[in-house]
């Protein structure tokens, strides 16, 4: 008999699934293939009625077991397959197991989940972390309630499939703007370039439209180097008598 988490659980196998789909951007045969990574073989008609709507008449709940052999693929597919035996798929899976084969997969470290959930909104210390991947007999072990799954793979998907439209204003507001000068007030070359090229081109003086001041002194041509006699008719013929 499978057992499987659905029924008292907000957050499904299907839902999670779904949401891995989407934000890895898997297609039927990458999904196949994962379920074979696990050496699991399932059909392109299992995964579609996996990820169908609930409502749907041909949605199919996807048992514990199947859904923890995708995991158990998707580390495969990441990581690379260890030698020796593989981990069996487990009968019962709960948010704390996903949420350990999630980490493994996409090679988390503590810190990195904590920024991750940051990123959402929603706060995590690292001792309630650590706590999430005790062993539920463990005296600190702490339950991932449904809230911090659906938070942490909406992390996942803004982070592996952002929204192109988010991406692109945020593109924007990270363009530092060219005439803005810098913390110590001194415009950068670029501002300097902005203001120059703003700059309107009649500011600029015409040659013909310059104030010319009637009492100044006519400026005396430069010598051509050679000394030249003038002289008046009258002085010509001065001594001439």
């Amino acid at each position: 008999m499978r057992v499987t988490r659905n029924r008292g659980s907000s957050v499904t196998n299907n839902d999670i699934l779904r949401r891995l789909r989407y934000s890895f951007n898997f297609n039927d045969n990458t999904m196949m293939a994962l379920f074979a990574e696990a050496e699991v073989a399932v059909t392109r008609e299992q995964i579609s009625q996996w990820l169908k709507k609930d409502d749907d008449p041909a949605f199919v709940r996807l048992s514990d077991m199947q859904f923890a052999s995708f995991l158990n693929g998707f580390i495969n597919h990441r990581r690379g397959k260890k030698d020796g035996e593989q981990p069996k798929a487990e009968h019962k899976l709960t948010n704390n197991i996903i949420l350990k084969k999630l980490k493994i997969a996409l090679n988390f470290q503590t810190e990195d989940i904590i920024n991750l959930l940051t990123t959402v909104g929603f706060k995590l210390s690292a001792p309630e972390l650590t706590a999430l991947f005790r062993k539920p007999d463990h005296k600190h072990y702490r339950e991932c309630k449904d809230q911090l799954m659906r938070n942490f793979l909406t992390a996942i998907q803004q982070t592996y499939r952002p929204n192109s439209s988010s991406s692109d204003s945020s593109n924007q507001a990270a363009a530092p703007k060219a005439s803005q000068p810098t913390r110590d007030n001194t415009p950068t070359e670029s501002s300097k370039a902005a203001v120059s090229d703003n700059k309107p081109k009649s500011a600029k003086p015409n040659a013909s439209a310059l104030y010319i001041n009637p009492n100044a002194k006519p400026k005396a041509k430069p010598s051509s180097g050679k000394k030249v006699l003038k002289l008046q008719p009258k002085d010509i013929w001065k001594n001439v008598e």
